[in-house]
């Protein structure tokens, strides 16, 4: 494929792995789902060549998430409900694989997260926003679920917030974010890169032993229950694809109108 969907850096022991979809909002396709959990699973593989994985973006939008224009394009195919199985399997693949990943984590964000992006966020250890971003999950507005982020959700905010998130429709602003729990820290867009740097090399000061124990250690409390959540997640989130609901709220987003359940 032509389109460079993400990029894959290391150095000096940090891998950087960048959406690159800037023109689309780093919205996810399954191309770049399944190039990203390529990716991960090599650095899994290579346990001694990288400390630290950083997760950032291309442009002013960390991820606007899946690529609605695909999943529409699922539907009118005869395969579509195998498609959309597909989809949703790569996407909890994505997310344990970055959940479950031996070394830490840290999401820098440029801008905001939203839906399957958001998801990708809550699996990282450690999250840096900018003062621009802002966080929402969309998904029942388009007639579907966010079933996948919802056990992520409910493990880095609790029950109330994920109540609020998931049912509201409502975004939340960086700094709410913080207070909640959705991401570490808030830093102006200006010094973004700077804090990044400075996060990198405090993590970097760890023993590489001791912060891959420390790792196991936080797994072994949720490994379990977080696998099985993302299962029955993605069985939910592929099913609500099928629906005329589903196809209905996906096509009045792209046709800029309200859908027909809106009174």
């Amino acid at each position: 494929m032509d389109e460079r969907l993400i990029r894959v850096e290391s150095h000096e022991g940090i891998a950087t792995i960048t959406l690159a979809r800037p023109e689309k909002r780093n919205a996810l396709t399954y191309e770049l789902l399944e190039e990203m959990e390529h990716a991960l699973r090599r650095m899994n593989d290579a346990e001694d060549e990288h400390r630290l994985l950083v997760l950032t973006a291309e442009g002013t939008v960390f991820c606007a998430g899946m690529d609605l224009g695909q999943m529409l394009d699922r539907a009118d195919q005869p395969d579509a409900q195998e498609q959309w199985q597909r989809d949703t399997e790569v996407y909890r693949d994505v997310v344990w694989s970055l959940f479950n990943l031996n070394i830490p984590t840290l999401a820098v964000l440029p801008g905001p997260a939203l839906a399957g992006g958001l998801g990708l966020v809550l699996a990282c250890d450690l999250v840096l926003s900018s003062d621009t971003a802002w966080f929402a999950l969309p998904e029942p507005q388009r007639g579907i679920t966010a079933a996948v982020v919802a056990p992520l959700l409910l493990h880095r905010v609790g029950s109330r917030w994920a109540e609020f998130l998931l049912i509201s429709g409502q975004s939340v602003s960086a700094t709410e974010g913080e207070e909640i729990g959705l991401c570490h820290r808030v830093v102006p867009e200006s010094e973004l890169e700077t804090r990044a740097a400075e996060w990198k090399t405090s993590i970097l000061q760890g023993g590489p032993l001791a912060l891959r124990q420390t790792k196991t250690l936080l797994r072994e409390f949720t490994h379990d229950n977080i696998w099985n959540q993302l299962k029955l997640g993605m069985q939910i989130s592929a099913e609500a694809r099928e629906n005329d609901e589903a196809r209905e709220g996906l096509s009045a987003f792209r046709e800029k109108r309200k859908p027909n359940w809106f009174k």
